[in-house]
C-alpha cells in the first residue's frame, strides 16, 4: 500500500508541477546511476546544477525512490537515466513523465550491437558503461543534450566532451596492455550477476554470472553446484564479489568448491552496478573501470591456492 501511495504521489507531482527552468542561472540536472552522474559531470561542470539519485554501492536493479528523490526530479530541467530497465523501479514513472525531459543514454546505441538477453525485460543486457566505445557514444550524446539546453554554453559542453574522450582512448590504451599480460586461457571471470558481459566481449574474457543479468533474481543451489562444477572443470584461480550485490552468493560458492575437495580465492571487490565512494579513485568511471581491471588481473595471473 505505501509503494502505490508514493508512486501516486510521484506521478501526481510529475504531472501537476511546472519547472522552474535555470534555478540560479544554471540548468537543474538529475541522474540515475553513478556512472551517468560522472559522465554528466565530466560534460557539465560548473555550468549546470548536478544532483544524482544514486550513491556508492547502490544496487539500480533494486532501487526505489525516496521523498527526497521526488523533489529532485520535480525540480529537474533534465533527467539522465540508463535505460534498458536497468533503472527497474524507476522505469515507469520515466516513461510517463511527458512534461520532462528524460534522456535514456542506452538510446543513443544501435540496438543491433548489444549483448541480448531472453532474461531481462528490455531483452537486452543494460550494462552498456563496461564497453568503453558505447561510453563514448554516450559523452557525445550528453554534449549534444546540454548543448541544447544552454546554446550559450555549447563550445564549452563541446570542450569538456573532447577531453573527457581523450581520457576514455587513454584508459581503453592502458586497460588493452595490462590484460594483454594475462593469457587467454585464464580470462574466465566469476562473479555474483552478469554485470560484466561487455567487459568480456571487447577484452576477450568468458563471463560467468551466479545471478544472471539482474539481481533481482536468486541463485538456486542448482546454480550454485553448476558454477562450482565449472570452475572447478576450467580450473579457475579466484571468482569475485561484487560493491552491490551481498557477498554470501559468492561466498556460498567457494564453499561449494571447497566441498567438492578443491580451492578457490576470492579475488577481491569488482565496481559493477556502481562506482566507489565519492572522493576516491574508484568513485569515478575511469578510476573504477582501471581499479577492476587490475584486481581482475592480479588475481587471475596469481599462482593457484594450495
Amino acid at each position: 500500500m505505501k509503494k502505490t501511495f508514493l508512486f501516486l504521489i510521484i506521478l501526481s507531482l510529475f504531472f501537476s508541477c511546472k519547472n522552474e527552468k535555470k534555478g540560479n542561472g544554471k540548468l537543474n540536472v538529475v541522474t540515475t546511476t553513478t556512472m551517468i552522474t560522472d559522465l554528466v559531470k565530466n560534460i557539465g561542470g560548473n555550468q549546470i546544477n548536478l544532483q544524482g539519485l544514486m550513491g556508492s554501492g547502490v544496487d539500480p536493479h533494486l532501487y526505489k525512490a525516496s521523498e527526497g528523490d521526488v523533489t529532485k526530479l520535480v525540480n529537474a530541467d533534465v533527467i539522465f537515466y540508463n535505460g534498458l530497465h536497468l533503472e527497474g523501479k524507476l522505469v515507469e514513472v520515466f516513461e510517463k513523465m511527458k512534461n520532462k525531459k528524460t534522456v535514456a543514454v542506452s538510446d543513443v546505441l544501435d540496438k543491433n550491437t548489444l549483448i541480448g538477453s531472453d532474461y531481462f525485460a528490455s531483452n537486452y543486457d543494460p550494462h552498456i558503461w563496461f564497453n568503453i566505445d558505447y561510453w563514448k557514444q554516450a559523452t557525445n550524446y550528453v554534449v549534444k543534450t546540454l548543448s541544447e539546453e544552454i546554446p550559450e554554453q555549447k563550445s564549452t559542453f563541446e570542450a569538456n566532451g573532447k577531453n573527457y574522450l581523450n581520457q576514455l582512448e587513454t584508459l581503453k590504451s592502458k586497460l588493452n596492455t595490462s590484460i594483454s599480460t594475462l593469457p587467454r586461457e585464464q580470462r574466465i571471470l566469476v562473479t555474483a550477476h552478469d554485470a560484466f558481459n561487455y567487459f568480456g566481449k571487447s577484452f576477450e574474457f568468458e563471463v560467468v554470472g551466479l545471478q544472471g543479468l539482474s539481481t533481482a533474481t536468486e541463485a538456486g543451489v542448482q546454480d550454485v553446484q553448476n558454477l562450482a562444477n565449472f570452475i572447478i572443470e576450467k580450473k579457475v584461480k579466484a571468482i569475485f564479489v561484487e560493491s552491490s550485490v551481498p557477498k554470501r552468493t559468492i561466498e556460498a560458492l567457494q564453499a561449494s568448491v571447497k566441498s567438492k575437495g578443491h580451492e578457490v580465492k576470492i579475488g577481491g571487490t569488482l565496481y559493477s552496478d556502481a562506482l566507489g565512494n565519492t572522493g576516491t579513485i574508484e568513485g569515478t568511471y575511469i578510476g573504477m573501470y582501471e581499479y577492476n581491471v587490475n584486481t581482475i588481473v592480479e588475481a587471475l595471473a596469481a599462482p593457484p591456492s594450495r
